[in-house]
Formats: C-alpha cells, sequence, structure tokens
C-alpha cells in the first residue's frame, strides 16, 4: 500500500477570515436528482457546514484580489507535500500500467461553461482545486472535494472563489465566492477518505445566480458502480500547466487496496485536477452529463489511476442541505 496523494496544487492567493456556524438541516433529496426529497434520511448522515462570506463588502474584498496578473503569476507546486492527507497507507512497490493521456477538451458546449477553477487558502497556504457546477433549487451549488474545502477534521479553507469556464487565465464567466460550504461528517470528524466530497453553496454576481450564468450538470446518487465516466479538471503539475480543461475516460473500479469505497479511472491528471467532476452518461456532442463524483486521490505508487468517491446516500444528503442554503 502507499501513501494517499491528493490531486491539489498551490498558487498566490491573499488570505480571508471566514467563521463557522453549525451543520444545517433539511429534508433527503431524491436518489435521480435535484428534485425535492422524497425519502428519509439514514442515521449518521450528518453534513458539517460553514459560513465562508456574509456581507456583499467581504465578497467585494475576496473578488478584488484576483486581478488577470495573479491569476497569470499562479504557479503549481509539486504533488508531494503540497497537503498533507490525514490518512497514510503502508507503503508497497507496484510496477506503473500505462495510464490514459488526458486530452484538452476542445469541443465546447455545457461542461466547458461548468467546470472551472477553484483558488482557497488553508492554513495559510495557498492551493488550486477544481469543481463543477450542478443544477439545485437555490441555482448556486458547486460540487468539488472536500479537501478542496476543508483540511479532514482541520480548518475550512478561507478566499474559497470560484471560476467557471476558466481559460488561460480568463473568466469568461465572471468569479463566484462562497457563501456556505459543506462536507460529510466522516470527512470533517477523520478525514475519511471514502467522503471526500463537498458542495459550496456560493454567492450570486451581479445580481445573477451561477446556473442562471452558466447552466448546471444533473446530480444522480447510488447508480451501479463501474459506468462509463469522463473526468474533467484542470491538472497543473507537469505535463499539464493548469490553463486548460483537461478529460479522462473510462470504466471505473474498485480500490484494489480497500482503503476506501471510491472507484477509480486509468487517467494521468495530475495536481490541479482535485474535485473536477466525473459524468456519467455524457454526450460530448452537447457536453452534458450526470455528475457522480469527483476527483480525489492518487496512491503514491499509481499515478496511472485517480479515484473518486462514490456518491451514495451521505451524498445525497450533502446536496439536498446544499441546495436548501
Amino acid at each position: 500500500m502507499t501513501p494517499i496523494l491528493p490531486l491539489i496544487t498551490t498558487v498566490p492567493l491573499v488570505a480571508g477570515l471566514l467563521a463557522a456556524v453549525p451543520a444545517d438541516q433539511g429534508p433527503a433529496a431524491r436518489p435521480g436528482g435535484a428534485g425535492p426529497g422524497a425519502g428519509p434520511v439514514a442515521p449518521g448522515q450528518v453534513v458539517a457546514g460553514h459560513t465562508a462570506t456574509r456581507t456583499a463588502a467581504e465578497r467585494r474584498r475576496a473578488l478584488g484580489h484576483w486581478t488577470p496578473e495573479r491569476m497569470a503569476r499562479a504557479m503549481p507546486a509539486t504533488l508531494l507535500g503540497t497537503f498533507p492527507r490525514p490518512k497514510l497507507l503502508p507503503m508497497r512497490s507496484r510496477a506503473a500500467r500505462p495510464a490514459t493521456r488526458g486530452s484538452r477538451w476542445a469541443a465546447g458546449g455545457a461542461v466547458s461553461r461548468t467546470t472551472g477553477r477553484v483558488f482557497l487558502t488553508m492554513r495559510g497556504t495557498d492551493y488550486v482545486c477544481s469543481a463543477g457546477v450542478v443544477r439545485s433549487r437555490n441555482m448556486d451549488v458547486v460540487v468539488t472535494a472536500g479537501h478542496c474545502v476543508k483540511d479532514g477534521a482541520g480548518p475550512w479553507a478561507e478566499n474559497w472563489t470560484f471560476v467557471p469556464g476558466y481559460e488561460a487565465g480568463h473568466r469568461p464567466f465572471g468569479a463566484f465566492t462562497a457563501r456556505r460550504m459543506f462536507v460529510p461528517e466522516p470527512w470533517s470528524a477523520r478525514g475519511d477518505d471514502s467522503y471526500d466530497l463537498a458542495m459550496v453553496a456560493v454567492a450570486p454576481a451581479a445580481g445573477r445566480h451561477l446556473t442562471q450564468v452558466v447552466g448546471g450538470q444533473d446530480i444522480a446518487f447510488n447508480r451501479p458502480r463501474g459506468a462509463r465516466a469522463f473526468g474533467f479538471g484542470f491538472p497543473a503539475d507537469p505535463p499539464y500547466d493548469g490553463e486548460h480543461l483537461v478529460y479522462c475516460a473510462g470504466a471505473p473500479h474498485g480500490d484494489p487496496h480497500r482503503q476506501t469505497h471510491d472507484q477509480g479511472i486509468r487517467c494521468d491528471l495530475t495536481a490541479g485536477s482535485s474535485g473536477g467532476p466525473w459524468l456519467s452518461s455524457f454526450d460530448p456532442a452537447t457536453g452534458r452529463g450526470v455528475v457522480t463524483s469527483v476527483s480525489s486521490f492518487k496512491y503514491s505508487d499509481d499515478a496511472t489511476t485517480m479515484y473518486g468517491p462514490y456518491f451514495g446516500d451521505q451524498a445525497r444528503r450533502l446536496f439536498e442541505v446544499a441546495q436548501n442554503a
């Protein structure tokens, strides 16, 4: 076994302030998508919540830091040691297998608008992740990895800003700051990698909600495992530079180490792609699909496989809370 490596990388950012609040409560989400709740929530499906910004002045301050010059100066750090994980697995040597090479997404469509980069500060260090927009009741929900929002049992992120449709330093649809952040309790309490998932309710920009600006992908829960998926993100470590949307595609398989309930796809995306959406039932012609996971980690002895959490009842509960925030 090997250490788990998050797919996160560092960039220059300016620190901000957050204030903690108790977890929200809300009805259970319908398993198939973003509609009204229709079923009970199993015991233990607790959601940890956090207030990121309260006032328009706080949001303006955060957005004011992100000039084109600062975005252009953002430099990736190496994958090793950039963002310690709360859990390390015993080391075991294993020969690497060929990876599915990431390809730049050039077909446009919905995915080019709904996928973007996230900029954040954690423990005084600055990072960049990826994320995707999903259709929701409040029209504000972004899905990403838990470690892109909260450092396991440690602190919440500061300065959390989402740039949908990011391309070579450009913000074609503006930037959206976090107002509420949510992660599953197993991630918040002990950094359980099976629940490395977060959903963020962002603040409207220029009076418009996020999905009014870029649209949103569908989201689903408890789907059969192993269905072909397209994983999108903005990998920033070589051979990538973080400036363009990149994807891999394949049929997910289970964690061979049995350390998580995650699924993995053959993919060589690097640091910076953490939190990027996995789309099942994906139509390349329209760029639309169903979000069923996000990029979470790789094992250090296998850079050829990218793992993401399975969206089950806990993810469904998280979504319901976020879309009611």
